[in-house]
């Protein structure tokens, strides 16, 4: 268990000084580039369990840099006071008794009423942020350029507030910001976020809207911001509540708006009514390039910071990032409340090793046949996660996390012909590429909670057809064997008789189709065909190999499908061609210069993993 610690950290440079107190925190003095030197660094030593790290030298800065605050699951922990799993049963407990209206709310819940009483924010008249006000000069900061590819260097950490300009509600979101010139970015406001609603409503009325970016906050508002609230949920009111203390705020110099008062840096402007500029390409959280778009402007007007300010950062790019700890946090903590709507749900948890909107499982208490699937349909309608390209569903016992255990649940109860749903030419996420077309494409549903109908059926021996028959394939299965149905086969890997993935040198399609027909393979439930640069034994690459490559409507085919009247219906082993395909932008890669360069610098840096 980790240190708990008695006051909550209200700004980013507190939480930086107890991180070095629990050797949590390495500075580094030698010169590093934030031009792709920086993410080499910093991925290594995510990757290896390592501290948080503040570049005390950064190549062309006088502002020093700090990335991976939150790169560990002890880190969170150590930001919060208390793990994200704890808070999140201590929420649905508190929000259950509140709708239940129980007299023992507050002394069974005094810490939670605490924590809510903690969502109205605190007006400071000390504002840290505003030390220092001048004329914006981006330059002045360390901003990264991530990736090779990318169009430009990007700030990556920003949060991003703005009011709807009707009703005036908050709304701080993450969005990545190109770098154009000194007081010019671009704003990224993708599908389904609260940023791009407000921007929408101010250019229907023609209008600028107003903007502030604050840059280097404390954890509690920093999970706060990339949290999937509900819309119209304020982000800074629940930030109090995840820090156990009401967040302090200031009033903007030059716009309509309230700011942290003790963020490292905040930027002020605002984003025009129809003015767009070309964004991107960008190394995105899907482990691809985002491909360029056009997407609005923000103009910046004034710059203000602390006296001698850190630049916060971090990098996204193929799992696992840093963006694996701050997407587990926020759903550790919000998933328990989907209860409340969905009292059948247990559980539910989206994948980061897919991007989070790829893969979805949810485990039903079914309370009626085909409950289960009504779920799925009503969870790929709200709110964020609308935008989830594959959801599964399993029964209530099953471990949601357990990548396994939700396959051998696919190997034993689902059966396409009932049990499968394609919802083609629906809204998607803006990164996701599959389709091919911008924000558009297709989801899946897949149903693997067990049928209590099926249940006779497998009483005679004790397991389901398809566990008695796929076992015999393990026997049967070589590489020998699959190349002999096509020698473009280069690997395979079966897991639980239920998910044969093959790596393909080309011309997955092909390949799937020579699969589906052979007899061998009938009892098999899925197979996917990967791209030789997927390590397909290695289950956080295989998952991230498969989801991200995929659209439903374009990708996924069946060993039998026909029409009856207008619907489909399908029979055998389903196939997802997931090879990388014409169209698709290409995977992140670093460059061998700066692989190079860090080589000969990694070992004086003195990066050492974590175990604690």
């Amino acid at each position: 268990m980790s240190k708990r610690h008695s006051r909550p950290f209200h700004s980013l440079r507190e939480f930086l000084i107890f991180l070095e107190q629990e050797r949590e925190l390495l500075h580094i003095t030698a010169p590093i580039d934030p031009v792709l030197e920086a993410t080499e660094v910093s991925i290594r030593s995510l990757r290896n369990n390592g501290p948080a790290l503040f570049f005390d030298n950064p190549v062309g800065s006088t502002i020093p840099l700090v990335m991976n605050i939150l790169g560990t699951e002890r880190r969170i922990e150590l930001a919060l006071g208390i793990h994200p799993y704890e808070l999140g049963q201590k929420l649905i407990g508190f929000a259950e008794q509140l709708i239940s209206f129980s007299p023992k709310i507050s002394l069974g819940n005094l810490a939670v009423v605490r924590r809510a009483l903690a969502f109205r924010q605190k007006r400071s008249r000390r504002a840290p942020s505003y030390e220092v006000i001048e004329p914006p000069s981006l330059s002045l900061l360390p901003i990264l350029k991530c990736w090779p590819e990318d169009g430009g260097k990007f700030i990556t950490l920003p949060q991003v507030i703005t009011e709807d300009p009707l009703t005036h509600r908050r709304n701080v979101g993450m969005y990545r910001m190109q770098i154009f010139d000194e007081t010019t970015t671009g704003m990224h406001w993708q599908i389904q976020k609260g940023g791009g609603f407000h921007y929408a409503k101010a250019e229907k009325n023609n209008q600028p809207l107003p903007v502030a970016v604050a840059i280097g906050t404390d954890p509690a508002l920093l999970l706060a911001t990339v949290a999937p609230l509900p819309e119209g949920i304020d982000e800074m009111g629940f930030a109090g509540f995840l820090r156990g203390d009401r967040t302090r705020i200031t009033r903007a110099k030059t716009v309509p708006l309230d700011v942290p008062a003790e963020a490292e840096i905040i930027l002020e402007g605002y984003v025009s009514p129809f003015e767009r500029r070309r964004e991107g390409p960008f190394g995105d959280h899907f482990g691809h390039y985002s491909s360029a778009a056009e997407f609005p402007v923000f103009h910046i007007k004034t710059m203000a910071h602390r006296k001698n300010p850190i630049y916060a950062a971090t990098v996204v790019g193929k799992p696992p990032m840093e963006d694996k700890y701050l997407g587990n946090a926020a759903q550790e903590i919000l998933s328990p409340l989907i209860r409340l709507l969905h009292p059948e749900i247990k559980n539910l948890w989206a994948y980061y090793e897919a991007g989070f909107h790829n893969l979805l499982i949810v485990s039903v208490d079914e309370r009626y046949q085909k409950e289960a699937m009504k779920t799925a349909l009503s969870i790929v309608g709200e709110g964020q996660l609308s935008l989830t390209k594959c959801v599964i569903t399993v029964s209530g016992e099953i471990d949601v996390r357990d990548f396994h255990a939700v396959l051998r649940e696919i190997r034993d109860w689902f059966d396409p012909h009932e049990d499968f749903l394609l919802i083609p030419k629906v809204p998607l996420d803006t990164l996701d590429f599959t389709s091919l077309k911008m924000n558009l494409g297709s989801k899946i549903i897949l149903d693997a909670t067990k049928k209590p109908c099926r249940t006779a059926k497998h009483k005679k021996d004790g397991a389901s057809p398809g566990k008695r028959t796929s076992k015999r394939i393990t026997h049967l299965l070589s590489l020998q064997r699959l190349r002999s149905i096509d020698r473009r086969i280069l690997d395979w890997n079966l897991l639980e008789e239920s998910l044969l993935v093959v790596t393909v040198k080309s011309a997955g399609r092909a390949v799937l189709r020579q699969l589906l027909r052979e007899k061998m393979l009938s009892t098999l439930k899925i197979i996917a065909a990967v791209s030789p640069d997927v390590n397909i034994h290695q289950d956080e690459e295989l998952i991230w190999g498969i989801f991200t490559r995929f659209d439903g409507e374009r990708d996924v085919l069946f060993s039998h499908q026909a029409l009856v009247g207008i619907a489909p219906v399908y029979y055998g082993p389903m196939g997802i061609d997931a090879t990388w395909k014409k169209g698709y932008p290409e995977p992140l890669t670093m460059s061998e210069e700066i692989i190079k360069k860090v080589d000969e610098k990694w070992n004086s840096l003195k990066i050492e993993s974590h175990t604690a």
